[in-house]
């Protein structure tokens, strides 16, 4: 059990730390409500569902390839010089959307090129604060604790996120959902550089030291930061393929608004173990945790489609997502210690970035599957990669290393 001075309220009581995360919440809850409101935004003034996935997918290609340029900037620069110029041209491209969507009529290529443009520019509020969280609690124990609460948090904004673009769309238009997520990733990144932790990051030298100095991961490929990039990759097609499963397996009963219900409970699970998680300590390095969380979190999934029903599946999906939030703050904790100093942002951010890879991967990969094969094969299918590469960095576990 944790004592008073490890707990949740200890890692707020850090100086800095409620003004800090606050300000990051504020900026990612952007994140939540753009997808939606801008499929929603597109299809509205377009007319045309495949434009506005294309749009989104568009948006979604330039976030992800270029995130490792975006947190090597901040690596060099600090968040302070960083974040602003990226917050900036990000909530102008959304503005800029928002403002072409209200209209009907409007060309696909403007809308594309619009959506790529604002894909280029986010600033990567949640890596940077974990970071901050490194230079806020040095002690490793509450670090973790910090993670947790900062993993639950982000799981907690994709739900609440959506819900606001629904309102924002079902009350006035959907482009005012993007005119929202462009306010408040402006204002949430205003607000986390003029907070004095991230101010005593300034960047440049130390970063420019860590290039001169290349670090070298201990343990081969699933050793330093390829174990927990891997295995976030592994979890991420775990997930990404369950939520397209999901909603076959609900059609398939007839009762599509029950998909609804399985996702609930899988975010459920995941703050829920992920607040437990946290609150205690760990004997086991995390180089072993990680694998061990993400076969727990993989085996209930790969079962899942001989479930009777959604409510057995909404119960096997809530033992799953016990799991999530344990695993992906393992992922982060590890590359973090594995980060040189000047790349620790870099090093979050490969996290996120194989998370999102391997979630569009599982999802493109089990849609092939869904239709030819029978559904239960299919939710094997979609575990199999997470068991897989869990079981290998378990066979490869050797070496010394902190927990």
């Amino acid at each position: 059990m944790s004592s008073p001075s490890l707990s949740y309220a200890a890692v707020l009581r850090a100086p800095y730390a409620r003004r800090t995360f606050g300000a990051a919440l504020l900026g990612r809850l952007s994140y939540g409500m753009v997808p939606l409101s801008l499929t929603l935004a597109v299809a509205g003034a377009t007319g045309s569902y495949a434009t506005a996935g294309a749009a989104v997918a568009l948006f979604g290609l330039a976030i992800s390839v270029l995130s490792p340029v975006r947190a090597r900037l901040i690596d060099r620069y600090g968040p302070r010089r960083a974040l602003p110029p990226m917050a900036a041209g990000y909530a102008l491209l959304l503005a800029a959307l928002a403002l072409v969507t209200v209209r009907h009529h409007v060309p696909a290529a403007t809308v594309a090129v619009l959506a790529l443009g604002a894909g280029v520019f986010p600033p990567p509020l949640g890596p940077v604060m974990r970071t901050l969280w490194s230079d806020l609690l040095p002690d490793r124990r509450l670090l973790q604790r910090a993670y947790s609460l900062d993993t639950v948090a982000e799981e907690l904004l994709f739900v609440t996120g959506p819900l606001l673009a629904g309102l924002f769309a079902a009350l006035l238009d959907p482009a005012v959902g993007v005119a929202v997520s462009a306010g408040l990733v402006l204002a949430g990144t205003i607000a986390l550089v003029s907070s004095p932790v991230a101010r005593s990051r300034s960047g440049g030298a130390v970063a420019a030291e860590d290039d001169l100095t290349p670090h070298r991961p201990r343990g081969g490929s699933f050793g330093g930061l390829g174990r927990p990039v891997a295995l976030s990759a592994g979890i991420g097609m775990c997930l990404g393929a369950l939520g397209l499963l999901v909603v076959a397996f609900a059609a398939r009963r007839h009762e599509a608004a029950g998909a609804a219900w399985v996702e609930a409970a899988l975010s459920v699970g995941s703050a829920a173990g992920g607040l437990a998680y946290g609150s205690l300590s760990w004997r086991a390095a995390a180089r072993v945790r990680l694998p061990l969380l993400t076969t727990a979190l993989a085996v209930p999934l790969a079962v899942a489609g001989v479930a009777p029903g959604l409510y057995v599946l909404s119960a096997v999906a809530c033992v799953a997502g016990l799991f999530v939030a344990p695993a992906l703050t393992t992922a982060y904790l590890l590359a973090e210690e594995s980060a040189a100093p000047g790349g620790r942002t870099r090093a979050g951010t490969w996290v996120n970035t194989a998370f999102n890879a391997g979630s569009s991967a599982g999802a493109a990969a089990v849609g092939q599957l869904v239709g030819r094969l029978p559904l239960g094969w299919c939710f094997a299918a979609a575990a199999a990669p997470a068991l897989l590469l869990a079981l290998t960095a378990l066979a490869r576990r050797g070496g010394p290393a902190r927990s």
